[in-house]
Parts: C-alpha cells; structure tokens; sequence
C-alpha cells in the first residue's frame, strides 16, 4: 500500500485545491524558519466536534528530521448527556475544551470542517457545537486550521473514504500506539491533528524547493 507511506503527499494536493482557505501563514509564522525546509517541533491539539461525542487529542512532532516522530500527549472525549438542554450542553464542550487547551498550551488548533448532512436538524446541531469549539479556541489566541473529512483520511490513510476502523488502525501506527485509540472519536481528533503536522510539513518543504 505505498499511499499509506506517503501520507503527506495527499495533504499537500488538497492543501493546495482551488478555493480553500491557506494555512501558510499560521505555520510559518508560528514554527518554520522561512529560509529552510524543515520544521521546529510543533503541537497540535485535535478537535473531533459530535453532538453525544466531541472527541480531542493533542500531537507533538518532536524534532527536525524530514519524517519528525510523531507523539500522543494526550487524548480524550467530552461526553454530553441527553438529559441536558442544548445551552448546558454547549457551556460543557465550551469549558471543558477550554480546560484542556489551557492545560497542553498548543501551537495551533485542528478541526474537522462542516460536512453536508441530509438530516437538516443534525447538521445544525454539529454546527453549535463546532462553533462553541472554534471559539474556545479563539478566546486563547490559537490558530485555528480546518479540514474537510475526506483530506484527513486520505492524509493518514492514503484512502479518503477509509472506514473508521482504518483510521483508529493507521493512527495507533503513526503513533507507535500499542493499541488503536480509544473511542474512535478521540482517534478522529488525533487523525485530524496528524493531519496538520502533514499539512505543515509539505508547505514548509514547499517552500524550501521554491527559493
């Protein structure tokens, strides 16, 4: 399966579609020299947005090697009860996000984007608590990169329709994770930051190669 090996190069094809909104300048600003191809370590805390399961997990490259090693500090998921209203609900993903973005102190934040859903409802539902997610991270001051779902598979799967099993299999491997990331929402988060980490990689290899 060589797209599995080569994860990054996937990120920087859909990096670079027409009309998506450039990270480049959240990257490089905040951790790449502009006069080299490599980046200095970096954090990344990963944002898996549900309505029942908002998952999170936070990923650290931990050198300047072309292929950085890639380290889990933490993990972990938000679980709302149905039995609260929406707006209690909401204040909960909004604090505890904001608890753990203070406690691990990022570089940067990663989130899934909004997705088209056939059930209205739901959709705007998800959109509440992306929301009460982005602005969590916007009250600390955090870059916020977003990506779409099929990017993220195809970032650490090679494969953008992978099933969440692949995913949950392929992050506990980048990882060097003795077993698969547990439950497949905070495995989510940590696929979306490792994406990030590739995302961030290809543009600073980019642009070495264009001076």
């Amino acid at each position: 399966m060589a797209l599995v090996q080569y994860p990054q190069l996937t990120a920087a094809v859909w990096a670079m579609r027409p009309g998506r909104r450039s990270i480049e300048g959240s990257i490089f600003g905040m951790r790449a020299g502009r006069g080299c191809g490599t980046l200095r370590p970096m954090r990344v805390f990963g944002i898996d947005c549900g309505t029942e399961i908002t998952g999170y997990g936070v990923v650290e490259s931990d050198d300047t090697g072309r292929q950085p090693r890639l380290v889990m500090k933490a993990m972990g998921a938000i679980r709302l009860a149905r039995s609260k209203t929406t707006a209690e609900r909401l204040e909960q993903v909004y604090s505890e996000l904001s608890a753990e973005l203070e406690r691990w102190k990022p570089d940067a934040v990663a989130i899934e984007e909004v997705f088209y859903s056939v059930n209205a409802k739901s959709a705007l539902k998800l959109g509440q608590v992306r929301g009460v997610a982005l602005l969590a991270a916007a009250k600390q001051g955090l870059p916020v990169a977003e990506y779409a779902p099929l990017t993220i598979k195809s970032s650490v799967v090679g494969y953008g329709l992978a099933k969440k099993e692949q995913v949950q299999f392929m992050v506990a491997r980048l990882l060097e994770l003795a077993e698969s990331p547990e439950p497949p929402d905070a495995a989510d988060a940590l696929a979306i930051a490792i994406c990030h980490i590739h995302t961030a990689q290809t543009l600073a290899a980019q642009g070495a190669g264009h001076r």
